[in-house]
């Protein structure tokens, strides 16, 4: 018998194996240096359209959506780059971060011939930069790098990498939508394997399914954690849980984000991961003793992240925000008809706070029907300072003038900026179908040359 590795992590790569890899980016296809695309209010851009079989083995992404309270002094057709990143204190420039665009971008997957995706989520949620809140954090299967002197800020910017592995057997289709009321701007590579034959049998599906609960009904928001009161309290079901993923098929869960705003001040974790399976009724097959052994952690969360399992915010950098992950990578919850991930928001449900979250999983055939809930009902519940408005006092003629003279040379700069937009648009079109010409002629020279 012929010698050598045979399973584990990193045993696949001491193997040949016959297939191909491409890409496809956000390049500027022209031979400039735009390497980004401006994606508008309302718009949905294809990023991906690839023939398979094949496997998507790499996502990086980075991006940006700013508004403009005034007026730059820079004409936007002479900027080398769309976002000046000139502190606005020097009057040169005045830009600030849109604080909720990572939750008003939706990224959409669709495997084979599927017309509904088996991946929908916000664009940060699905890498793990939830409620929009940058934060930056390493796991085996995803990362957030974000940018340090915006980290812990709503809408920082930051790069986003995913090594989940994504087959599909005919086509696979990825899309963002934004659903904000300015552009944004997208930087992306997505790096792929082509096969010549089709996919193993046992093969299945990548999937990802954001979902929240704003607020989680409680019966005792007002009471103390670990109380008590509360702790007495039994709790012999599933009833009132936070549900995380709920599937039927054959497959493996394979973890979640979860983000978790908590407004009572003490501790939002007590409650169990519950996780039923197939034909369980009571008790399930994974029942667990709290929110942080769940994630890995003891005696609370503390701001360690590790390859399966930790913190991407922490509530003490956050006040009022958790932010962590759990994969189960070498540890796959397998099911053979269905599964519900559910888990307590305090002991026996009686917290009431905001959570959200993204499952991951694999399962034998597409899920239908996942959605997510509309973009108004998604943005995040930031903390708001006050803000003292006063009146304008009687103004002089040249204080006048010089508002006159900002409000013209807004509406110039707006007038010029828009137009800039506009006339990117052929160019990005352009480079969307050259994208899905260049992954399909990749191909088909591969397969000849074989």
């Amino acid at each position: 018998m012929a010698a050598g590795p045979r399973e584990g992590l990193l045993a696949d790569i001491t193997h040949v194996r016959q297939a191909r890899t491409g890409r496809v980016s956000s390049w500027d296809q022209t031979g400039r240096n735009r390497d980004n695309w401006i994606v508008m209010p309302g718009e949905e851009r294809v990023l991906a359209d690839l023939q398979g079989p094949g496997c998507i083995t790499h996502i990086w992404m980075t991006q940006s959506c700013r508004r403009q309270p005034g007026p730059g002094q820079i004409a936007p057709e002479v900027v080398g780059v769309p976002m000046l990143e000139i502190h606005n204190a020097l009057g040169v420039s005045w830009e600030v971060h849109d604080p909720d665009y990572y939750r008003k971008i939706v990224l959409r997957m669709y495997w084979d011939d599927a017309t509904t995706p088996s991946v929908i989520a916000p664009l940060g949620d699905f890498f793990g930069l939830l409620n929009s809140l940058s934060g930056s954090y390493e796991s085996l299967p995803l990362s957030v790098s974000a940018k340090e002197p915006e980290e812990y800020s709503f809408g920082g910017s930051a790069a986003f990498n995913s090594w989940f592995q994504m087959p599909f057997g005919s086509r696979a289709r990825i899309t963002v939508e934004n659903q904000n009321d300015v552009p944004y701007l997208q930087y992306f590579y997505i790096d792929y394997e082509l096969y010549a034959e089709s996919l193993a049998e046992d093969i299945a599906y990548f999937h990802a399914h954001y979902r929240q609960q704003r607020p989680c009904h409680g019966w005792g928001p007002d009471l103390q954690t670990n109380s008590a009161e509360v702790a007495t309290v039994p709790h012999l079901s599933a009833e009132g849980n936070y549900v995380a993923l709920e599937t039927e098929g054959a497959g493996h869960y394979v973890g979640c984000t979860l983000a978790v705003r908590h407004f009572q001040d003490t501790w939002w974790g007590e409650g169990d991961d519950m996780i039923f399976i197939d034909d369980d009724t009571w008790p399930p097959s994974l029942h667990g003793t709290g929110m942080e052994d769940y994630l890995g952690h003891a005696w609370g969360m503390q701001r360690n992240g590790y390859l399966m399992n930790g913190t991407i915010v922490h509530e003490a950098d956050a006040p009022g925000f958790q932010h962590s992950y759990r994969f189960h990578l070498v540890d796959p919850v397998r099911f053979s008809r269905r599964i519900a991930v559910t888990f307590e928001h305090g002991h026996a449900n009686h917290l009431a706070d905001d959570w959200s979250s993204v499952a991951y999983w694999y399962q034998d055939t597409i899920a239908p029907g996942l959605t997510i809930p509309p973009v108004e009902d998604r943005l995040p519940l930031r903390p708001h300072p006050t803000q003292v408005h006063a009146s304008l006092p009687e103004l002089t003629e040249e204080q006048q003038r010089a508002r006159d003279a900002a409000a013209e040379r807004m509406r110039t700069y707006e007038a010029e900026r828009d137009r800039v937009w506009a006339a990117r648009a052929p160019e990005i079109d352009a480079a969307e179908r050259g994208n899905t010409e260049h992954a399909a002629e990749l191909r088909r020279r591969w397969l000849e040359g074989r």
